[in-house]
């Protein structure tokens, strides 16, 4: 299975890099050691992202950022340069139409049938009139078109390369920097009056690993201390890494303050990670861990079930177990790593479901793709009835950009109906 990955990989990999070397490399050169050197790097940047994948996790953790750094961001930069060129591929035919038509046409004989400066003697010189026509005529220069296609391939590849460049550095700008804090008022019908305003802040997909580390929890953990929250919902995706790798990366969470406490739900990449040892880590922290179960606070079930990744481990939500037997009259909200089991949630009556895992898309156009997957790729929504709010998370995962989808904490108020 794992050698089927790789050819898999290999292979798109390949192909991407192809398709840019033929756009960038042969669409823009005419001497053969540029083309020569072109080809090299193209197919060393090739090397690049397969290496990056396996090395990143496979160095001592204090080894990976030298292999991440370049390695993701070649990674953007190679997604948007495909996009980039691929959607330039309407305006390269459309010039080069234009070319064909506006080029100009071969030499001709002309009509010079009524021409009364033409003699109908014979010439006598040796050469008739055609011959000396068609030695004075202009003929079309056989670099023309090959002029024209090397003009427009340096003027799209250039064009391509200032875009996506400029993408690549928003995303890095955004990625790195802080996240943004959004208000989100959402009404629920059961809440009881008492509980009118109360404030939830929710984050998700912190993805502490190579590129993100114990700074990065303390931003978060005092943006959050800063609003001064009723209760705190850390829906997944914490780490991308071990314990004794990151433990200390994640210290910074046992200072999070939340009125009614600070709760977390495992996340598809806490089983990449060794859940258990992530679960007894977080616990220990003063975060309680909701696994499959559900808490009073002030007449609200707040709930939370494992993710879908974890029935592979058998260690996936369940519901039935998290739900069943409440009071139906009580409003519930449950904590949720991803937006589709907002499906199962809807069966079991859930009034409000938090959940992350999107990225928002992390990259646009991605979060076409995402959408494909997940019911809500970013904001307030509704699956089955079911209101679903999905933040875009506080960090990445993979490449260090974050174009079109920042990343955010969002600060959830309760309101009645």
């Amino acid at each position: 299975m794992i050698a089927i990955l790789l050819a898999v990989v290999l292979l798109v990999v390949g192909g991407i890099h192809y398709y840019l070397w033929k756009r960038l490399v042969k669409d823009t050169t005419r001497s053969r050691r540029g083309r020569i050197i072109g080809s090299v790097i193209a197919v060393l940047l090739a090397l690049v992202i397969p290496a990056t994948l396996a090395l990143s996790r496979a160095l001592p953790h204090a080894q990976q950022p030298i292999v991440a750094w370049p390695g993701y961001l070649w990674l953007a930069l190679m997604f948007y340069l495909l996009v980039t060129l691929a959607m330039l591929e309407i305006p390269r035919l459309a010039v080069r139409l234009w070319q064909r038509r506006s080029r100009p046409a071969p030499s001709a004989l002309p009509d010079v049938s009524d021409d009364p400066d033409v003699s109908d003697e014979p010439d006598v010189s040796g050469k008739d009139d055609a011959g000396a026509f068609a030695a004075e005529a202009p003929m079309v220069d056989p670099g023309f078109d090959a002029s024209r296609r090397l003009v427009l391939g340096r003027s799209l590849a250039v064009t391509a390369g200032v875009l996506s460049a400029s993408a690549v550095g928003i995303g890095v700008y955004q990625a790195m920097g802080a996240p943004n804090l959004k208000r989100v008022p959402i009404r629920l019908a059961k809440l009881p009056r008492s509980m009118d305003g109360f404030r939830i802040a929710v984050v998700s997909d912190i993805h502490l690993g190579p590129l993100l580390g114990r700074s990065h929890t303390e931003r978060i953990v005092r943006m959050i201390n800063g609003v001064d929250a009723d209760l705190v919902a850390v829906v997944g995706d914490l780490v991308d890494g071990s314990v004794a790798e990151l433990g200390s990366a994640a210290e910074p969470l046992q200072d999070l303050r939340g009125k009614h406490g600070s709760f977390f739900v495992t996340g598809n990449h806490e089983y990449f990670s060794g859940f258990q040892e992530w679960v007894d880590e977080v616990n220990s922290l003063g975060v309680r861990v909701l696994r499959n179960e559900r808490v009073d606070v002030l007449g609200l079930d707040l709930a939370g079930v494992n993710d879908l990744s974890g029935e592979d481990v058998g260690d996936g939500p369940d519901f039935a177990k998290a739900l069943d037997g409440r009071d139906a009259n009580r409003p519930v909200v449950l904590l949720a790593h991803q937006p589709i089991q907002a499906h199962e949630a809807a069966k079991h009556g859930v009034d409000l479901q938090l959940s992350g895992h999107t990225h928002g898309g992390q990259m646009v156009p991605f979060n076409l793709l995402v959408g494909l997957q997940q019911p809500i790729v970013a904001g307030l929504g509704t699956v089955d009835g079911t209101q679903v709010y999905v933040t875009r998370g506080a960090g990445f995962w993979g490449p260090p950009v974050r174009f079109g989808a920042p990343p955010d904490i969002s600060i959830v108020e309760l309101h009645g109906a």
